[in-house]
Formats: structure tokens, C-alpha cells, sequence
């Protein structure tokens, strides 16, 4: 009887993650591959169909281990096509956010990120999804939530898109606050006995990682595979109350004010009293109300 080697593990980089560092790291990773004797296929992605198709076709053809090289949004991309497949999934942080890969403790490190896929030690975690007002379902990793953060998105994709993680993100909440009123914002608990939340609040977030925003610690509890979901609502505050927190969430990312509502729920109703956007992992995914759950154990990754 014929053998047949296992496939070659697929490496998917986007080469612009990191202001184009993940790019540039490629001659490092196939170095480091090559001096663990690993078989990889590095395939570098041009659009966000590209690198879809990509993933569809190492699927397709049976890889068992597909990695992605950028930050959360790369990850996201990845793991939206291979969802329900018998694979495992690896990542290799080069971009500007890496909160799901920090939650697992993977440092923007090439040498060491390698070293975890080649050793294949696998953790089953948690995926969120999120239905919007249209019925239609995403799946993100890490963050999402509406307010300023929803706000703030389109300055980080435009006028800051070339700064660094969590800066990029403060600098684009500082621009968004500028004529940003509050959302008037109804959490809903559905399936348990948690009461009902309305709040006129700067966020309304809902996150499976400790960290949002390029190192934010808003939920330091959340953990990736209890089946929970931290939801953190800070109430509204005056600008000059808004700007006193920068400089420690810039230094630390450490959130410290007294006005922040933390409750841990599997599934999560945002009803907005003004229509608003939901994003998750830095993408725009719908408009409120949104419905959000948690697909426990969902996902098999490579993690120490």
C-alpha cells in the first residue's frame, strides 16, 4: 500500500498587518520553520479574497494546520472559513491589535510562535457570534461592542490606520469623541436570571479576551473557554473625564473609574434607543439590536 506524506502546514500572511512588518517577516519564518525541519507552505495574500480562497483551498485539499501571520482581523479571516472543520488553527502575531493571540500568551515573537505549532499542543476555546438586526450571523474572536469604540473604527481605518496597536486605537476614540453623545443602550440576558441593563453609555462591550483595542484591559476575568462572555458597560462621561483616563490606559492599559458595569453572561441582547453599529475584532458587523452568544469550545488552536 501506497504512504502518503501528511500535507505541509499553510501559513496565511497578510503582508500589510503590522504597518507591512508581517510582511517583511517572512524570510524569518520560513528561516525558523526550516531550522525545526517543519514542513510549510507560506502563502501571502494580496486582497481579503485572496487570502480567503486560500484558506478554502488548503481545506479542500486536506491541511490539517492552517496558521495565520497578522493580528486579530488576519485570525478573524482565517477561522470564519475553517469553522466546523477538523483542523487546527495557528497564529503568528504581526499586527497592530493581537488580543486573542496575548490572551494565550503568544508574544509578537517569530521564533517562539513557531515553536508552539511545531510542539501541536491544542486548546479548545471559545468563538463569539453575533446576529444582527437583519438575522444575519459573524463570528469574531476577541472584542466587540458599540459606542465609541463603533465610533472610533472608522478614524483607525482611515486617518490612523499606520499607528501602532493600542495608540491607534486611543487616538481614534479621542477624534470620534469630539461629536459622540452616548448610546442609550438595554442589555438583555436571555436564558438566565440576570436583570435587565439600561445605560447611557461611552461602550458597551462584549468580550471573550482580557484585552480589546491593541491591549485595552477592560475584562482582566474573561477567560477563552468557560462558555462565558465578560460584558463591560462604562456609563457616559464629560470629555475632560474621558481624557483623564488616557495616559493610563495608554502606559498600562489599565481601565480606572468607578463608573464601569462588568457581568458575565452566555448570551447577550444590545438593544440600542438610536440605531447603532456593532464591531467585532476592528470590523464592522451590524447594527443593533444584536444578539451575541458564545460557541463554546469551538475552535481547536495551538497554544501553549
Amino acid at each position: 500500500m501506497e504512504r502518503t506524506e501528511p500535507l505541509p502546514a499553510t501559513v496565511f500572511v497578510n503582508p500589510a498587518a503590522g504597518r507591512g512588518g508581517a510582511g517583511r517577516k517572512v524570510a524569518e519564518l520560513r528561516e525558523a520553520f526550516a531550522r525545526w525541519k517543519y514542513p510549510v507552505k507560506i502563502v501571502k495574500s494580496a486582497s481579503a479574497e485572496e487570502f480567503r480562497r486560500g484558506v478554502r483551498a488548503a481545506v479542500c485539499e486536506g491541511c490539517a494546520t492552517l496558521v495565520a501571520m497578522g493580528g486579530d482581523g488576519t485570525l478573524q479571516m482565517l477561522v470564519r472559513e475553517v469553522i466546523g472543520r477538523d483542523v487546527r488553527v495557528g497564529v503568528i502575531p504581526a499586527g497592530g491589535g493581537n488580543d486573542f493571540a496575548a490572551a494565550l500568551g503568544i508574544a509578537k515573537n517569530v521564533e517562539r510562535a513557531v515553536e508552539i505549532i511545531v510542539r501541536g499542543e491544542t486548546r479548545l476555546l471559545d468563538l463569539v457570534r453575533v446576529r444582527d438586526s437583519y438575522g444575519l450571523d459573524a463570528i469574531y474572536l476577541g472584542g466587540g461592542g458599540i459606542g465609541i469604540d463603533a465610533e472610533a473604527l472608522r478614524y483607525a481605518n482611515g486617518s490612523f490606520h499606520k499607528w501602532p496597536g493600542r495608540l491607534r486605537y486611543l487616538a481614534s476614540a479621542i477624534a470620534a469623541l469630539r461629536a459622540f453623545r452616548g448610546v442609550q443602550v438595554q442589555a438583555e440576558f436571555p436564558e438566565s436570571d440576570l436583570p435587565t441593563i439600561t445605560k447611557l453609555v461611552l461602550l458597551a462591550a462584549v468580550l471573550n479576551t482580557p484585552t480589546f483595542g491593541g491591549g485595552l484591559r477592560l475584562a482582566p476575568k474573561a477567560e477563552l473557554d468557560d462558555g462565558l462572555l465578560e460584558v463591560v458597560m462604562i456609563e457616559m462621561l464629560r470629555k475632560r473625564e474621558v481624557l483623564a483616563l488616557i495616559p493610563r490606559l495608554l502606559l498600562s492599559g489599565e481601565l480606572k473609574t468607578e463608573r464601569v458595569v462588568r457581568i458575565r453572561a452566555a448570551r447577550i441582547k444590545l438593544t440600542a434607543e438610536k440605531e447603532a453599529h456593532f464591531q467585532g475584532d476592528g470590523e464592522f458587523l451590524g447594527k443593533t439590536p444584536v444578539q451575541i452568544e458564545t460557541l463554546h469550545r469551538a475552535l481547536r488552536v495551538l497554544a501553549p
